[in-house]
């Protein structure tokens, strides 16, 4: 491959090291959220095959405001029709009341290039809107300077600067609006930072930026060039020399090109920045602007408030999926249909045994499971903490072990095996996916456990026609049973000191010797008429094979128990 056609970032840009030689983000820690700003109506949309109309971009605001979000970018009104028309939409919600009004702790932000005339049409869209931040780009780096806007540094200055004071007189003229600006350099992370602090200075001054109305510098890394360090010791270089550093937000927005764009934006963070622009589930050109949900949850991951709600995770997916007419890859961070599966059976078994601890530990403590600390092997986050339930976290197919497939009966049908049965039952159940190829869902699991354990001490070679059982005043049991054998059939009685040895004596007098080696029973439920479970490992001649009963009976699960072992090691035999 032809890589010498490539020139390597510091070839490109020269990123100037800090004064003191010392770097502060890689000591930083994220202790808040930054402000999230999604702008999946404007950047996102753009990238859409199908651009949004009214209907779906108004459903999408509305999850937006439902989140928790106050800032939002909701279109490029001078580019099209579709999303001027929005604004207005919004606009004439600004003065109304109830559910459709727009709520006042939400701000309203809008795109537009340096054109005059294109900033008119910008303004005229946003006309009636209370507050909105009207945000101003144009492209900085050399090689958009030279090829796309044929201009030089001073060239490009004087255009921004126009733009912006043309932008201030237009606000001025609104005095009932609170109208803020933002600017973005679009291709900061290719343009020369000396020049992109000269700008970005001007502008804070010509808009006369303070503290309780400041002004927003957007640093975009427009296209992926070096690793996310580099654009951490971008963005700090602004954040130490920016002029009214008090008086500027410090935002950043992050593409995905080189696939970094999270640890992108996690490391400007920690380099300054106070506000992060991204879309939810990445959606956006070419590989996707930054992701706002995996960001977020991060921060919740690491007992940060992320300060937006996303406790309905799949409610939330899929709006964002019927809006972008795309799917959210059943791998993304978080919110993909696999996410929180296990598979594997290492995987599961500590999975298993971490969910058995929290609830050990969440009663030690006196809580419940939901609001005690997290700590479960191969879940990063607690899955119902965003609406997830734990249906899918353990999933069965070949791949999988004896612990992923004892959770699942356990959970989902209340059959808590034996230990020592349960790689018996991993061995069928891996026969099974290997010969199908597909995965075992828990009823099918729960059947296949039926038919190969219970089923036999029903329907098999040796039938109990009838049987009972009583107690002598010596403290012997009895057992006295009609037996079907294959062909014959007779009535046999034994002795032993509990039912299950007299079943086992009665046997023997038929002809069939067992051996009861392990027996285990449960409630499969709660209440006076739950169904008991039992299970029976015999040893019938030189075969030992498991057995499974399940009844109202404790005794009569018991009894089925040790016959269906007997079929299964008469079959096998």
């Amino acid at each position: 491959m032809p890589y010498h056609r490539y020139r390597p970032y510091q070839e490109r840009v020269h990123v100037p090291a800090p004064a003191d030689q010392r770097r502060s983000w890689p000591q930083a820690r994220i202790e808040r959220a930054p402000l999230w700003v999604p702008v999946d109506l404007r950047d996102g949309n753009q990238a859409l095959a199908e651009p949004m109309d009214t209907g779906r971009k108004r459903r999408f605001f509305d999850l937006l405001v439902s989140m928790g979000f106050k800032e939002i970018e909701v279109g490029y009104p001078s580019a099209s029709r579709t999303d001027f028309d929005f604004v207005r939409h919004l606009a004439r919600r600004a003065g109304g009341s109830g559910g459709d009004a727009l709520p006042d702790d939400v701000t309203v932000v809008v795109f537009t290039p340096a054109k005059p005339e294109l900033i008119d049409r910008t303004f005229e869209s946003i006309k009636g809107l209370p507050r909105a931040v009207v945000h101003l780009y144009i492209p900085t780096s050399p090689v958009w300077r030279d090829v796309v806007l044929g201009r030089s540094r001073s060239e490009v200055y004087e255009v921004v600067k126009e733009a912006a004071a043309h932008m201030a007189r237009l606000a001025d003229a609104r005095p009932d609006a609170d109208i803020r600006f933002q600017f973005a350099p679009e291709t900061f992370n290719l343009t020369e930072p000396d020049f992109v602090l000269e700008v970005c200075d001007g502008l804070t001054e010509l808009w006369d930026a303070s503290p309780d109305r400041p002004v927003t510098h957007n640093l975009p890394a427009t296209v992926e060039i070096a690793t996310p360090n580099v654009y951490a010791d971008q963005i700090e270089y602004m954040h130490r020399n920016l002029a009214r550093r008090d008086s500027v937000i410090l935002s950043v927005h992050p593409h995905n090109d080189r696939g970094t764009g999270v640890a992108c934006a996690e490391l400007a963070v920690l380099a300054g920045a106070q506000r992060v622009e991204g879309c939810l589930f990445g959606n956006g050109e070419r590989t996707g602007n930054v992701d706002l949900v995996t960001l977020a949850l991060n921060l919740y991951a690491q007992g940060v408030d992320p300060m937006i709600d996303l406790s309905d995770i799949d409610a939330v997916r899929e709006v964002v999926e019927h809006c972008n007419r795309l799917s959210v890859h059943p791998r993304h961070p978080y919110a993909g249909d696999l996410v929180h599966t296990a598979f594997s059976g290492t995987h599961q078994d500590a999975i298993s045994k971490g969910f058995a601890q929290h609830a050990r530990r969440a009663a030690e403590l006196g809580m419940p499971e939901r609001e005690a600390p997290w700590d479960v092997p191969y879940l990063p986050i607690d899955p119902a903490d965003i609406g997830r339930t734990y249906e899918a976290v353990i999933r069965v197919n070949s791949q999988s072990g004896k612990g992923g497939m004892a959770y699942l009966l356990r959970t989902r049908h209340g059959l808590d095996l034996p230990q020592d049965m349960r790689p018996d039952f991993s061995r069928v159940v891996q026969e099974a996916t290997d010969d199908s190829g597909q995965e075992a869902t828990a009823k099918e699991l729960y059947e296949l456990f039926r038919a190969t354990y219970v089923a036999p001490g029903q329907d098999g070679d040796v039938a109990l026609c009838s049987w009972t059982t009583d107690r002598a005043p010596d403290g012997a049991h009895r057992f006295v049973c009609t037996l079907q054998v294959g062909e014959r059939a007779g009535d046999f009685e034994g002795v032993g000191n509990g039912p299950l040895s007299a079943f086992a004596d009665a046997l023997a007098a038929a002809g069939i010797g067992v051996d009861i080696l392990d027996y285990a029973e449960h409630a499969v439920g709660e209440g006076g008429g739950s169904e008991a479970a039992a299970y029976a490992r015999c040893r019938v001649g030189d075969v030992v094979r498991w057995g499974a009963g399940l009844d109202t009976s404790v005794l009569t699960a018991s009894v089925q128990a040790v016959l269906a072992a007997v079929n299964r090691a008469g079959a096998a035999g």
